[in-house]
């Protein structure tokens, strides 16, 4: 009697597995993993990038080439990322290097 009990059980436990599986959505399971993956890119530390060089990319066609070098060194090494070309036009690719500002002067801090 113990072992029908059991092999019952086991039975309907299988049948709710199947039809719970059967029910979802190829597209919430991908919803899902996507969102798994959202979590976890926001825990983890953005990854480290060689500022120095960036920053002679980026300040490469600066009349203050020194100054502009120091500064991009500052912020790239605060918010790991540095905005690609040497323009004022890709500055939003990296919120956190465009919207630091010097708190003495109140201007954008990062060239």
């Amino acid at each position: 009697m113990k072992k029908q009990r059991i092999l019952f059980f086991f039975v309907f436990f299988f049948i709710l597995m199947t039809l719970a599986l059967a029910a979802d959505d190829p597209q919430d399971l991908k919803q899902q993993e996507q969102q798994r993956w959202s979590i976890r890119s926001l825990l983890q530390a953005p990854p480290k990038i060689d500022c120095p060089s960036s920053c002679v990319v980026r300040c490469g066609d600066n009349w203050k080439n020194q100054m502009c070098n120091k500064m991009c060194n500052v912020c790239c090494n605060r918010c790991s990322c540095v905005p690609p070309g040497t323009g004022q036009d890709t500055r939003h690719l990296c919120p956190c290097y465009d919207t630091m500002v010097n708190p003495h002067t109140g201007k954008l801090k990062c060239p």
